[in-house]
């Protein structure tokens, strides 16, 4: 496990100079910092962006698919539970131990090169907005942790009657094919876009 998650740092700081290209190309009006502490990593800050007009900062999560190099992935997985020393943890989405604003979804991630990534999409999620927009479905963190400890033993995805799983989303368990063995809520990124969650930067 521990090579791979050097590999994955490794991608992370290679990415990271054209993430930062994007944000100084599209986000004028913001000074950004990125963070290097890992306390504040751990609280789910990668990024503080500051409005210059208002000085309102913004904190944002990083999250990039790099197991999915030069292919383009129309959804994303938002994660709700994962396992640690055989015990279920408490995923990103609704950890209230992190700070987050702002998601920013690294999608479509291509390199022509093998150590240089060429272009990306990014996503901006507002985390307040989604998780009140999921309670207004009815898919609040206490009705999905039901659902999901009714179904602990499946693998692979599970329908959700509130979302479409061909258009908007669906649940999916990994619980036969990764160590963590994440659950998560997978969620099309024109959806997000479409009930006003999100914005697409890139």
């Amino acid at each position: 496990m521990k090579s791979k998650f050097k590999a994955d740092l490794s991608k992370e700081q290679r990415l990271t100079p054209l993430l930062d290209s994007y944000y100084k190309k599209h986000l004028k009006q913001y000074r950004f910092e990125r963070i290097g502490d890992l306390e504040q990593q751990f609280q789910g800050i990668d990024l503080i962006l500051t409005d210059k007009k208002t000085g309102n900062t913004y904190l944002v999560d990083e999250k990039a698919q790099l197991d999915y190099i030069n292919e383009s992935l129309p959804t994303f997985a938002f994660e709700l539970f994962y396992e640690k020393n055989h015990a279920q943890k408490q995923g990103w989405l609704f950890d209230a131990s992190k700070k987050t604003h702002f998601y920013a979804l690294v999608t479509s991630i291509f390199s022509d090169e093998e150590d240089c990534f060429t272009a990306c999409n990014i996503t901006f999620v507002n985390r307040k907005k989604l998780i009140g927009h999921l309670a207004d479905l009815g898919l609040t963190q206490e009705r999905l942790e039901k659902i999901i400890g009714a179904n602990k033993n499946l693998h692979g995805k599970l329908g959700l009657a509130k979302l479409n799983p061909w258009h908007e989303g669906y649940l999916f368990f990994s619980t036969q094919n990764k160590a963590e063995k994440p659950i998560n809520l997978v969620l099309k990124l024109e959806y997000l876009i479409a009930v006003g969650v999100a914005k697409r930067l890139v």
